[in-house]
């Protein structure tokens, strides 16, 4: 007889920060969120972090980032898409 053992597979999530796309149709409105890397790009996030307006045209008010969800989520693992990278950056957020 053979006797093996089983381990469970650990749910582990793979979080990933990107940008999830709203508005309508030419008015682009983004936000920042906090999502399962498996899942789509406007599926379902596990947290908002902020939001990004293109159309605005002063830079210092187009992107906003709760600084302190943002540096939790980089805390624990969560890695930014190239887009989101960027703004945290500019924002002068550190892990």
């Amino acid at each position: 007889m053979d006797l093996r053992v089983f381990r469970k597979k650990e749910n582990t999530l793979s979080v990933k920060l990107r940008l999830k796309r709203m508005g309508r149709k030419n008015r682009p409105y983004y936000r920042v969120v906090a999502a399962d890397n498996r899942g789509k790009r406007d599926g379902k996030e596990i947290e908002i972090l902020g939001h990004y307006d293109p159309l605005i045209s002063e830079k210092d008010k187009q992107v906003v980032l709760q600084r302190d969800r943002v540096q939790y989520w980089l805390g624990v693992g969560a890695q930014p898409s190239d887009t989101v990278a960027t703004f945290i950056k500019r924002a002068g957020i550190k892990k």
